[in-house]
C-alpha cells in the first residue's frame, strides 16, 4: 500500500495531553474513491481533520506517505516543532503550523511515538466495507545514535537539511492545486 517515512520518533502520545498526527485510509467496497483522512490531535483536542480523494488509487500501486517535521528550537532536552507537512508521493497535501501564540493547540506537550494499525472502522469510515489485502510495512528504528536504515533515494535530504525545509513557491502552488482539486473536507 505505501510507506510512511519519518524523520523523528513521533506520531502519537498517551495521557490527558494526548497528541497525534496521522494518515488514515477510509475505504469502501462500493467502487467510490478511497478517502485519505489526515488528523492532528493536539493537547487533548481534535477537530483539525482534512480529507482527500487522491489523484490515484492507493490500492493499485506503491505510494509514499510522509510527514515532515521541522524544529524551530533545538536544545539538549527537547525539540520544539514549528511545522508539519503531509506529503503523498512527494506532493504536499497539507501543512500544519505551530500557531499556539494565537490559541491553536499544537502537539508539543510530550515525546511522541510511531504506531501503525489496521482496524475495522465499521460504517462511520468504511463506505460499505473496503478491506486491506496483501499489506506490507517496512520501517526504520530512529535513535540518538542514528537511523537503522538510510534512504538511498535521490530525493532524500542529506544531513540535517530537513530541519529547515519548507515548501518553495512550486511546492506551495502544488499544495494549493491538491487542496483545490482533491480536498473533500476541512
Amino acid at each position: 500500500m505505501g510507506r510512511a517515512p519519518q524523520h523523528r520518533e513521533m506520531l502519537s502520545s498517551q495521557g490527558p495531553g494526548h497528541d497525534e498526527i496521522d494518515f488514515e485510509f477510509l475505504g469502501n467496497s462500493s467502487g467510490n474513491p478511497c478517502t485519505l483522512h489526515t488528523n492532528v490531535y493536539a493537547q487533548g483536542k481534535g477537530n483539525k481533520e482534512q480529507q482527500f480523494h487522491l489523484w490515484s488509487d492507493p490500492t493499485t500501486a506503491f505510494h509514499t506517505y510522509s510527514i515532515v517535521c521541522n524544529p524551530g528550537t533545538v536544545d539538549t532536552k527537547q525539540i520544539l516543532f514549528v511545522y508539519y507537512s503531509f506529503l503523498v508521493d512527494n506532493s504536499p497535501i497539507r501543512e500544519f503550523r505551530n500557531n499556539e501564540a494565537i490559541g491553536v493547540p499544537f502537539p508539543t506537550s510530550q515525546r511522541m511515538r510511531v504506531y501503525s494499525s489496521l482496524w475495522n472502522a465499521d460504517d462511520w469510515a468504511m463506505q460499505g466495507g473496503r478491506s486491506y489485502r496483501n499489506f506490507n510495512a517496512d520501517g526504520c528504528v530512529n535513535s540518538p545514535s542514528g537511523s537503522s536504515c538510510i534512504s538511498k533515494s535521490a530525493n532524500s535530504l542529506n544531513g540535517q537539511a530537513w530541519r529547515t525545509q519548507e515548501l518553495d513557491p512550486a511546492g506551495r502552488n502544488r499544495l494549493r492545486w491538491v487542496q483545490r482539486n482533491f480536498m473533500i473536507y476541512d
